[in-house]
């Protein structure tokens, strides 16, 4: 059984990748966008929740793809960060309380993909085949 888990876990971290991707791509996709329509939608550009769509939607389709993966989920593991500190942390302590769960967690995730990598289904995987 452990051989086998081993043997899936590369293929998991791509599955986690991708995942996390899908998932912050909507944030930028909705603010940048207006697709899904949320209240985030058709935010100004030049405020900070405008600037994070930004880095949601081009951070979150590099990511998706597996491109330039561990310099991206860096840069979004600090960018989920500051949202955190910026947005949540100053409304109450507990993450529970302030809604800074999924921040937090994006955060984490992408900190640990920066040095995990982007696993095999990815354009970086690709490209360091070829080289």
């Amino acid at each position: 059984m452990t051989g086998t888990l081993n043997r899936l876990a590369p293929h998991v971290l791509s599955l986690l990748r991708i995942a996390s991707a899908l998932l912050l791509l909507q944030h930028g996709t909705t603010k940048i966008l207006g697709f899904p329509q949320t209240q985030a939608s058709g935010i100004s550009l030049t405020t900070p929740g405008g600037i994070a769509g930004i880095f949601e939607l081009v951070g979150g389709v590099l990511l998706l793809i597996g491109l330039f993966s561990r310099p991206t989920a860096f840069i979004l593991s600090g960018m989920t960060a500051v949202a955190y500190f910026m947005v949540h942390a100053p409304q109450d302590f507990y993450p529970i309380v302030n809604g800074g769960e999924l921040a937090a967690l994006y955060c984490f995730v992408f900190f640990y993909l920066t040095f995990a990598g982007p696993g095999p289904w990815s354009i970086d995987a690709l490209r360091s085949r070829d080289a």
